[in-house]
């Protein structure tokens, strides 16, 4: 199979699609890889480094696509790579297309199939491919809250842990998940006071049992998220719904009973967003003001430690692209359920309940296009 890497678009998109290792194992079993030039640079690889493990370097991104039957991405196509996908042809990355109608009807007219990192599963349920991303995203939710909550950032002008004689931070965060676990670590381990939301007895339990005693588990309803929300001085929204978008638990009214230079990060974003504040911004231009609040809403928050999460990402990909490859989408996914999972659209049709649900749109059985 031809399999194509191109370089990442989005502001500041620093992840790579594959890292030189993937690549010596895909050219190993027969495959050529084709890798657009510097596509790994943001992640410290150089050209150099995917020619020896035996790629190809292009120059140009539409002879990348032209070529490729199995595309290898980070982030969904923009508008400038919507017209080069094609039929027969396979997009393998993240897409998160229940928060963006026009992604998904324009993947849908192009009759590429999609496979979405973010909706295969494995045998305990997991999302194995988002994981890496959540975890480097969680701990960065901090590091960027932290900072934001400093006065020359607009913040209150508060150090997250404190000082002795002086309170620390109170930290909310509404989702138990892997976003939220990660969080509450860096938190806690720089001495804030956090609490956790979920609506899971036994997620909150495991919790429970796991963190120091700086962090406070809580059950997530309406009134104790708007208690939270009013005392928090930072604020993540850590909540995930696989393939369907954020819903929406911190609404306006919420945010704007928050403390003057309170500082929102909502990592549930790329699915629209769990803080109804929030609106996607990049890492140029990070942050804005609503309601004296800081709102740090990047959609791509591990773009920014590229390398790190490069690796992270395609340690647990490589093993799904190996089969893609080998067998050919339709034959890949009969053969492992959670191959086909990951298929959101194929031959212009919509194999997602919630991509289906978020915008009215027709469902279809993977197995029966398949």
């Amino acid at each position: 199979m031809k399999i194509g890497i191109p370089k990442e678009l989005k502001d500041n998109e620093n992840r790579a699609g594959m890292v030189p290792a993937g690549v010596h194992v895909l050219v190993q079993k027969g495959h050529q890889v084709f890798v657009e030039k510097s596509a790994g640079a943001g992640s410290g690889i150089q050209d150099s480094e995917y020619l020896e493990a035996g790629a190809e370097i292009l120059e140009s991104a539409d002879d990348l696509w032209d070529c490729a039957d199995l595309i290898l991405k980070v982030k969904e196509p923009l508008k400038a790579e919507y017209s080069r996908c094609r039929e027969s042809q396979v997009v393998f990355t993240y897409f998160h297309f229940a928060a963006n109608r026009e992604l998904t009807e324009a993947m849908m007219n192009s009759g590429a199939t999609c496979v979405a990192y973010e909706t295969i599963e494995d045998r305990q349920g997991r999302l194995p491919l988002l994981t890496p991303m959540s975890e480097v995203a969680g701990r960065m939710a901090i590091q960027q809250g932290a900072k934001y909550l400093e006065k020359p950032m607009m913040g209150r002008g508060i150090l997250l842990g404190g000082v002795p004689g002086v309170a620390p931070a109170e930290v909310t965060i509404i989702g138990g998940g892997v976003v939220g676990t990660n969080a509450a670590k860096v938190a806690a381990g720089l001495g804030a006071h956090v609490t956790i939301l979920d609506i899971d007895l036994d997620r909150l339990r495991y919790l429970d049992d796991i963190m120091p005693p700086n962090v406070t588990t809580l059950v997530s309803n309406p009134y104790n998220i708007r208690y939270q929300v009013q005392q928090a001085d930072l604020l993540i929204g850590a909540v995930l719904v696989s393939g369907a978008r954020a819903p929406i638990l911190v609404p306006d009214a919420f945010v704007s009973e928050m403390k003057p230079g309170a500082v929102v990060v909502d990592v549930a974003v790329d699915q629209g967003g769990c803080i109804e504040t929030c609106r996607p911004t990049t890492h140029s231009e990070p942050t804005y003001m609503k309601h004296d609040v800081v709102h740090y809403c990047v959609a791509n928050m591990p773009g920014a430690v590229g390398r790190t999460s490069t690796y992270a990402l395609t340690n647990a990909t490589t093993p799904y692209v190996v089969e893609i490859a080998d067998q050919g989408i339709v034959q890949a996914a009969k053969n492992n359920v959670h191959i086909e999972q990951g298929i959101n659209i194929h031959s212009g049709k919509i194999t997602i309940r919630g991509i289906s649900e978020a915008f009215d749109l027709p469902y279809h059985e993977a197995k029966e296009l398949l």
